[in-house]
Order: C-alpha cells, then sequence, then structure tokens
C-alpha cells in the first residue's frame, strides 16, 4: 500500500513539474488552450463568434443609407486656357458656358419611421436633386426639411413604407476607449462597416464647424462616410460621422462625428420650427493668454475678453465694453470665447439674462435681452465685424 502511495504521490509530482516548465517556458500553449476553450463553447452556445459585433451591424444597417447628389456647376473657359485671355474672350463670347451636372455622394440616418433622415449639410449643400438609396435597395427623391450649416447638419424627407429607423445612444455615456463602429457609402462602393474605438471627446477648435463638440474616433471614415451612423457595440447611434483629418484624402485614424444629442436637438429644431434658433448678444470675444491676464490683473485665464461690441446689440443696449472680461453667462461660469458661444446659443431670444463681466478689476452685472442669432455667420462678433 505504502508502494502505491508512494507511486501516485511521484506521479503527482512529475505532473505538477511539467505544468510549471510549459507555463514558464510555453506559457502562450496553456493561455491559447484556454481561449479556443471559450471561443468553442461560445460558438456551441449562443452561434456566433466571440469578439463579433454582428449584431450590432445587422440592427444599424437597414437605417443607413446612401445619398446621392446632382448639382450644376459652371464650365467656364478660363480654366481650359488659364494663360490666354484672348482665347477665353473669344470663346465665352462665342460660346458661352453651359452649366454641368455634377455628382456627388454621402450618407444619412433614418432617425424616424416618418421618412426624416438626419445627414451632414455639407453632403446636400447646392443639390438640385437628391436621392436615397436605402439598404434593401429602394430608391426615393428626397425633399431638404432644413439645414443647419453651424453644426452641419441637414433633415431630409423621403415617402417610403416601412423604413428602419435607427435607436438613438446615450452620447453622454460615451467614453474613451468604448467601441465605436462606422456605418456608410465610402467612395461609393456600397454600405460598408467599418470598426474602432472612441479616441477622444470634446474636440473643438478644428476650424470646422461655429459649433464643435465632436467625438474622435479611429474607426475608418472616408469620402462618403459623411452623414453616416456612428454607433456602439449595441448598435445604438452616438453621432453622425462628418469629417476627417488626413493629408492623403483617405482614413488616417481620426476621424470626428457630431454626437448624437446634439444632431437630436438640431433634428428637432428643424422639424418643428424649420430652424434652429439661437441665442446672441452681439459680442465679438477672445480667449484670454497668460499674457493678458497679467495685464488685466486677473488671477488665472478663466473667461473671455470682449475685443468688440456691436453697436445697439443686446450687449451694448446693456452697457458692456470692450475690454470687459466676460465671466459668467446666466449664471455659468465662463471658461473661454468657445464657452461663451456655446452658452449664449442656448439662451432663447427675447429672454431676459444677465451677464458678469471684470472692468477695471471689479465684477459687474449687466442685464440684457438676448436676440436671435442671425444667419451666415463667418466669424465671432459671435461672429460678425466689430462696430
Amino acid at each position: 500500500m505504502k508502494k502505491l502511495w508512494l507511486v501516485f504521490a511521484q506521479s503527482v509530482t512529475v505532473c505538477l513539474g511539467i505544468i510549471f516548465v510549459v507555463s514558464l517556458f510555453r506559457n502562450d500553449l496553456i493561455t491559447h488552450t484556454s481561449i479556443l476553450t471559450t471561443v468553442d463553447t461560445a460558438s456551441r452556445t449562443k452561434g456566433t463568434p466571440p469578439y463579433s459585433f454582428r449584431v450590432a451591424a445587422k440592427k444599424a444597417m437597414p437605417s443607413v443609407v446612401n445619398i446621392f447628389t446632382t448639382k450644376e456647376v459652371s464650365n467656364p473657359h478660363s480654366s481650359v486656357f488659364p494663360n490666354n485671355p484672348e482665347l477665353k474672350k473669344f470663346f465665352n463670347d462665342n460660346f458661352p458656358p453651359q452649366p454641368e451636372k455634377q455628382l456627388s455622394l454621402g450618407s444619412g440616418v433614418i432617425v424616424l419611421n416618418k421618412g426624416y433622415i438626419l445627414t451632414n449639410d455639407h453632403v446636400i449643400d447646392g443639390a438640385q436633386e437628391i436621392q436615397v438609396v436605402l439598404s434593401d435597395g429602394r430608391v426615393a427623391k428626397a425633399e431638404v426639411v432644413g439645414t443647419d450649416p453651424e453644426t452641419d447638419l441637414a433633415v431630409l424627407k423621403i415617402n417610403l413604407p416601412n423604413l428602419s429607423t435607427i435607436t438613438f445612444g446615450a452620447s453622454d455615456q460615451v467614453s474613451v476607449g468604448d467601441i465605436a463602429i462606422a456605418i456608410g457609402n465610402p467612395f461609393g462602393v456600397g454600405e460598408t462597416v467599418t470598426m474602432g474605438i472612441v479616441s477622444a471627446l470634446g474636440r473643438n477648435r478644428l476650424g470646422l464647424n461655429t459649433f464643435e463638440n465632436f467625438i474622435q474616433t479611429d474607426a475608418a471614415i472616408n469620402p462618403g462616410n459623411s452623414g453616416g451612423a456612428l454607433v456602439d457595440a449595441n448598435g445604438n447611434l452616438i453621432g453622425i460621422n462628418t469629417a476627417i483629418y488626413s493629408k492623403s484624402g483617405g482614413s488616417q485614424g481620426i476621424g470626428f462625428s457630431i454626437p448624437v444629442s446634439t444632431a437630436k436637438n438640431v433634428m428637432e429644431a428643424i422639424i418643428d420650427h424649420g430652424e434652429v434658433v439661437r441665442g446672441w448678444i452681439g459680442v465679438e470675444a477672445q480667449d484670454l493668454t497668460p499674457e493678458l491676464a497679467e495685464t488685466f490683473h486677473l488671477p488665472n485665464t478663466e473667461g473671455a475678453l470682449l475685443a468688440g461690441i456691436l453697436k445697439n446689440g443686446p450687449a451694448d443696449r446693456a452697457g458692456a465694453k470692450p475690454g470687459d472680461i466676460l465671466i459668467e453667462v446666466n449664471n455659468h461660469p465662463i471658461s473661454d470665447s468657445k464657452d461663451m458661444l456655446n452658452q449664449v446659443a442656448m439662451l432663447k431670444p427675447k429672454a431676459a439674462t444677465t451677464i458678469k463681466v471684470i472692468r477695471n478689476g471689479k465684477p459687474l452685472t449687466l442685464n440684457l435681452v438676448v436676440d436671435k442669432r442671425p444667419k451666415g455667420h463667418i466669424k465671432n462678433l459671435e461672429e460678425q465685424d466689430g462696430p
């Protein structure tokens, strides 16, 4: 009996030694075995390969459409004879340039079963005709409900039954590192799904739109993806793909999407009112640099310097002056000029509000009535020229 026990003990010791050596020098064998077992179990139990996002893609893809636009552009002879003014004049006088049709493409997302589609303003800007192709092959002519160039968003409408609408996600719950799936029509090849992660949040000062709060992702976004969907691992919409940073014209892992919270607010405003109405107080603001803060004897660079005041504008009527440091709008602390722009835009026109400024080192509260933000802004006065 003791002999059998001794043999058993020796066998166990040898086996443990073998396992120790394998784990020490060939740990990959044990790891791969564990993973393969997990993969096999998952496949048998659920019928879906692990780490697959087919469910999310299947859920979201029917809601993403391809958009084809047609616009007329002139074809002047000056482009044919750039260095010969006599030939240009001869051909322009005798053969007037004829407009040509220019085709472009993009993507969109069906957001309501009544046929409303969200896309980018730059996708349909200037288009004479807009055609939408659904994932099931149906084609429909779309009409523009409204646009908001300041966020680069537009709402279209088609008249087709049995539409698949996207499920809205919560952009305030999106975190860096989350899975991000981009769906669109890159280069016109057809509906395409790419995957990456959320690389950053709150990207602004890119010079793309007046109001910027982008989700950055490394999911491949290429020309034609504009207006398409950025969805999470569950297939819920978290953003509208709008731009890429690229030196080649193709994806280089830096893409930008408009958060779904912004897109939803703009969409609802356009559907309900035909436009997005924002507040405006008629000032030109700039960020405070450390040098400016020192000049104005400020403890930090929080706030926005009012470099210009529009004559007879809301701020001017309230008594604001160039050189004031705006530190609060409607009791909301202001961090910089972009923050000021966003806070003012959220105010309702004709509403009474207060702004707090620092003048000659002392705080001063001003009462004003908010005006409606004019259209066609180019630069800040909340992007207009000074007085």
